[in-house]
């Protein structure tokens, strides 16, 4: 079994805005040192209008994987993320759909800002992470690879239970059943929104699959007390401990997802 990448999302929690978190670059760059001493191997980050900045920062300091989130934004909007030579991208597979504590995020993503995403990643030697809500976001998937527009490694998360349109049951068989579905070539990684996040986690990790933990995704710890994400990335080292398999170094998850060495 590979060893378990872990990505951190020391981010807003969307559901529980009023839990802290880190904005200023330095306060990013030191919860980032933090995750990545907890066990986490990826970073990812919301820097809208300032990209390049925190990546250039994030860069100097710690040897973590930079992925750029935000793919409710518009392709323009996140251009600098691209130039400034981000690792990772991330990318929803179908639309957005989001019922948000402060928002209601209804963004339409088409097949044809889908093969955008696929030439500006090979363009920029950026690895494109799909986001895979439900079982359209699979077909769109599909739809790329058929197409000659992607290659293997597929990196993809699946989510489950965040609210909204595109929400899907936060239980295992929904897990299982969409990891059945998922094209050859996948490296599959889990993002759980709700008080179950830890039954998902569990299976993904003795699945062999990976995890992705942090304040935006649930921003409280085994007790329900609010937790700063190395934290929350500490009680995923641990889960994994327990079941034995080994945590991923930013230098192996690098290999696992096809991301290169260094920046462009």
């Amino acid at each position: 079994m590979d060893p378990l990448v872990v990505t951190a999302t020391p981010n807003i929690s969307w559901l529980h805005p009023e839990v802290d978190y880190p904005r200023a670059t330095d306060e990013i760059v030191t919860e980032a040192r933090r995750c990545r001493d907890a066990g986490a191997a990826v970073l990812h980050i919301h820097a809208e209008g300032r990209w390049r900045a925190v990546i250039e920062a994030l860069r100097a300091e710690t040897d973590l994987i930079v992925q750029c989130g935000m793919s409710s934004l518009p392709i323009p909007e996140r251009l600098e993320s691209f130039e400034a030579g981000t690792d990772m991208a991330s990318i929803i597979a179908s639309h957005h759909d989001e019922a948000f504590a402060e928002l209601d995020c209804l963004v339409l993503h088409p097949r044809a800002e889908l093969e955008e995403y696929a030439a500006l990643c090979a363009r920029h030697g950026v690895v494109p992470e799909w986001e895979v809500w439900h079982t359209g976001s699979i077909w769109n998937l599909q739809h790329l690879i058929d197409r000659g527009l992607i290659h293997r490694p597929h990196v993809v998360t699946m989510f489950f239970g965040w609210p909204g349109g595109t929400w899907s049951p936060p239980t295992v068989e929904e897990y299982r059943y969409r990891r059945r579905l998922l094209p050859d070539g996948c490296v599959a990684t889990v993002s759980v929104m709700g008080e179950h996040q830890i039954d998902i986690v569990a299976a993904a990790i003795v699945a062999g699959d990976h995890v992705r933990v942090g304040t935006e995704d649930l921003p409280f710890d085994r007790t329900g007390s609010p937790a700063p994400t190395h934290r929350l990335v500490a009680e995923a080292a641990e889960l994994a401990a327990a079941v034995g398999r080994p945590l991923a170094t930013p230098s192996e998850a690098r290999a696992l997802l096809g991301v290169r060495v260094g920046p462009a």
